[in-house]
């Protein structure tokens, strides 16, 4: 019975020049009203033009500028103003005890920092590092090589 979600406006127009994450400011503000949170996708047909949308959750409580995160492999790509690359998926959320906090228009980061423990570029070649071992009684003394590490959702892996 329609569409899951709305797809809001980007509010200017901004070319991507490398693969950093930019944000792209929306016509939308918060909040969202009638007590509603919701998902930030990308859309499906976002994706096939090399443009990927970084996922967010918009808060009951968010009352600034919605902005879009976005990022390409394949740089450069031309965003027009008034482009609809995203969407807001609409939820109730159902959080027991969830802390009340005043972000008011604050954004990415308002209600604290992540924990960020291990972070490697994203980058177009498979992650990999320079290491160094060394054994007093081998041969050679010290052996450099590179290694391709395999980072998993819960575990990374040196091969």
């Amino acid at each position: 019975a329609g569409s899951a979600g709305v797809d809001p406006a980007t509010a200017v127009e901004i070319t991507l020049w490398d693969s950093t994450v930019q944000c792209i400011p929306t016509a939308t503000k918060g909040p969202l009203g009638y007590g509603l949170s919701a998902l930030l996708l990308g859309r499906s047909s976002t994706r096939r033009k090399g443009l990927f949308v970084l996922p967010g959750v918009i808060d009951t409580d968010f009352t600034g500028q919605i902005q879009i995160m976005v990022w390409t492999p394949i740089p450069p790509v031309n965003i027009p103003a008034a482009s609809r690359i995203a969407q807001l998926v609409p939820f109730k959320a159902c959080v027991p005890h969830a802390l009340e906090q005043n972000r008011g228009e604050g954004s990415f980061g308002s209600t604290g920092e992540p924990d960020v423990f291990w972070a490697l570029e994203i980058e177009k070649r498979k992650p990999t590092l320079k290491i160094r071992l060394m054994h007093p009684r081998a041969q050679p003394e010290v052996w450099e090589c590179g290694i391709l590490v395999d980072t998993g959702a819960d575990v990374a892996i040196i091969a």
